[in-house]
């Protein structure tokens, strides 16, 4: 279901609601944190009060000191160096009575008698304080006796162990420590140390301050870069999305996709990548609706002539006549058959060329190969010499080029030279270079030339100039070459020959790098 419901938003919102869940996880993992840091210090704290503890007792014990006023404050003046970094020190007696405070020490014993009865605290953290007087209910109370305090301590689970609570107001935070003092399994009395533990304050709002500043920071830079994500990268893609719909639905609307072309990042180049793309396929659906059109429109003529030539065949009687229709209902059926064939020969090339690839080939042994075979048939059949002419017999004619594909240039013209050639004729095949180092492929005949004086209409498809066995042609052959020609990135000329009969055909091929 989750996975369903990312696959629902957009770009945008699966990257804000993702950076929603990260955010949601780090700020619970650092809740979790911050509430462990101020326990962790108080034990360091508490660690530390222990041990001045621990060696107060043991300096007590150690003198023989009694717990009455005068012996406790004559060891707090002469033991002041083990205090150093507290704010108070109070011990008691067994029977919880004030017999010394360092908050005293320093005024009158008779003040000091005075404040015996009075070492109160106030109730800061009503939880912890809750929880040391457990019978008492002290949250209607503003302050709490540490007599009561130690009363309850020593009836509590915790009684031979140091307790430690807090004193947490606006400008202090107290850590207060208590213990009993034994001497040989007897409770003799109690100490008590007190310490202002605003560092730990301190510590724990630096952590707070950081890290709300770093989530105030995280939030603003994930918008700027939300802003940014949909500004130049989402919206560009969401215009070449509405660039391909309106091409699918052949709408008239206008797009920027000339704006997104002119972008030097990956945007720009897939922009001019689809663009090409589209270009290209408007190009060939355009190339394959005209060229149906004139399919059919050659496919009409013969299958008219058909038509009428068997209705004809069908009444006449004159033996002749019906040989001269069977000819021509022949020659429309081999013109309709190689129309066809040629035209779904033509489709299943032009999706052949687009995976060929071109490589560096010799001309001169392609048009060799090509003419040979052309000699094996029409040589005997009609006795037509094609001769090869080049200019060195040792030197290389290298073109980049797809070799079949030369070998079907070369091939077609030949075809279509013999085609219009009598018996007994030559054709001429030059292949030679230029001053520019550019290949030159020609092919000259002695037929009949072209009768057409712009002689670029000979590259149109189904052009009428045919020679009398025109069945055996389609009209698609020259058209082919000039598409071939065109993909090699050469240049194709047609001119009749000057002194004699004949037709001239000229490739240029660009020289090799």
């Amino acid at each position: 279901m989750f996975s369903n419901f990312l696959k629902s938003l957009s770009i945008l919102k699966k990257f804000l609601f993702i950076n929603l869940i990260v955010f949601l996880v780090i700020g619970s993992l650092t809740l979790i944190y911050i509430g462990n840091v101020k326990p962790n210090l108080i034990k360091d704290k508490k660690s530390k009060h222990v041990q001045i503890i621990d060696n107060t007792t043991e300096h007590i014990l150690r003198l023989n000191i009694r717990f009455e006023e005068e012996d406790i404050r004559r060891f707090l003046f002469s033991t002041r160096f083990l205090f150093q970094n507290l704010d108070r020190v109070i011990l008691f007696d067994n029977q919880f009575n004030l017999v010394g405070d360092t908050d005293t020490l320093d005024l009158d014993p008779r003040s000091f008698s005075n404040r015996l009865d009075i070492v109160q605290l106030e109730i800061l953290d009503e939880k912890i304080s809750k929880k040391i007087t457990e019978k008492k209910d002290l949250n209607k109370e503003k302050t709490v006796s540490l007599k009561d305090i130690l009363t309850n301590y020593s009836w509590s689970k915790n009684y031979g162990k140091a307790f430690t609570f807090t004193q947490e107001g606006y400008d202090k935070f107290l850590l207060t420590t208590v213990k009993n003092i034994t001497l040989e399994g007897n409770n003799i009395g109690y100490l008590a140390i007190s310490e202002n533990a605003n560092d730990i304050r301190a510590a724990i709002n630096e952590r707070k301050t950081f890290i709300l500043r770093t989530a105030i920071f995280i939030v603003i830079v994930i918008f700027v870069f939300s802003f940014v994500l949909n500004r130049y990268f989402l919206k560009p893609i969401k215009n070449l999305v509405k660039y391909t719909k309106i091409i699918k639905e052949k709408s008239k609307k206008k797009t920027n996709i000339n704006e997104l072309k002119s972008r030097n990042d990956e945007l720009g180049v897939l922009s001019n990548s689809l663009d090409d793309m589209t270009n290209e396929l408007q190009k060939r659906i355009s190339h394959a609706e005209n060229f149906s059109t004139d399919l059919v429109h050659e496919i009409r003529n013969p299958l008219t002539s058909l038509k009428s030539a068997s209705e004809i065949l069908y009444e006449t009687e004159n033996q002749q006549q019906r040989n001269k229709l069977i000819d021509i209902l022949s020659h429309d059926v081999q013109r309709i058959e190689r129309l066809i064939t040629d035209y779904s020969q033509m489709l299943k090339d032009e999706v052949a060329l687009s995976k060929e690839k071109m490589k560096k080939i010799n001309l001169k042994l392609i048009a060799s190969s090509v003419v040979d075979d052309f000699n094996n048939i029409y040589e005997a059949k009609r006795d037509i010499q094609i001769i090869l002419n080049a200019s060195s017999s040792q030197e290389f004619f290298f073109i980049n080029g797809i070799e079949n594909r030369i070998e079907q240039i070369i091939a077609n013209l030949l075809d279509n030279s013999i085609s219009f050639s009598e018996n007994s004729k030559k054709i001429i095949v030059e292949v030679s270079k230029n001053d520019r180092k550019e290949i030159i492929l020609k092919v000259i005949d002695e037929g009949k030339g072209f009768k057409e004086t712009s002689t670029k209409k000979i590259f149109d498809r189904f052009y009428s100039n045919r020679p009398d066995n025109f069945g055996e042609h389609s009209g698609l052959g020259l058209n082919i070459v000039k598409n071939l020609v065109d993909l090699h990135g050469a240049t194709i000329n047609v001119s009749n020959n000057i002194t004699q009969k004949g037709a001239n055909v000229e490739i240029i091929f660009p020289k090799t790098q």
